[in-house]
């Protein structure tokens, strides 16, 4: 005799997601309270659909992959449109934020990404292909930088 399906422990059909994802760091830390050390990990997150969406997020849990999942979702609700023209940023911009301090200037086509690390992460998820950037910061914190570069990119739309 055949089986029913139950279909409500099923899993699901997953629709595909439209943003990318890149993982931009994962960092281990410490709590030291009265009662010892409790560990976490600390995850940031870039999501992007380069076309001109961009988000990052940052989230701290027991494991990896809980800290990945939260900063996962965390990038996806803080997603901000980037005008993109012809794969490049309209006009140059610089933004700080804590001691970082990012200046992204637009270049010609053809030019590709001359950006560093975190800027250049950023920019490829937001769809932007010519652009030059500095990154004139006290620190080597990748979360730092990405808030600046946020914040830069941000900008744009005021103008």
């Amino acid at each position: 005799m055949e089986r029913k399906r139950n279909t409500r422990y099923e899993k699901k059909n997953e629709v595909k997601d439209e943003f990318d994802s890149k993982l931009l760091d994962l960092a281990r830390v410490t709590k030291v309270t009265g009662g010892g050390k409790t560990m976490r990990f600390r995850a940031v997150i870039v999501v992007g659909n380069k076309t001109g969406k961009v988000g990052i997020g940052a989230a701290k849990g027991l494991d990896v992959s809980q800290a990945i999942e939260k900063a996962t979702r965390v990038a996806k609700k803080n997603v901000r449109e980037i005008p993109v023209h012809e794969g490049t940023i309209p006009f140059e911009v610089d933004a700080k934020f804590g001691p970082s301090r990012v200046i992204l200037k637009p270049q010609m086509k053809g030019k590709g990404l001359v950006a560093g690390g975190t800027v250049r992460v950023i920019c490829s998820l937001a769809g932007i292909q010519d652009i030059s950037s500095k990154t004139l910061s006290r620190t080597r914190n990748k979360l730092n930088n990405a808030r600046a570069t946020m914040k830069a990119l941000s900008k744009l739309k005021q103008k």
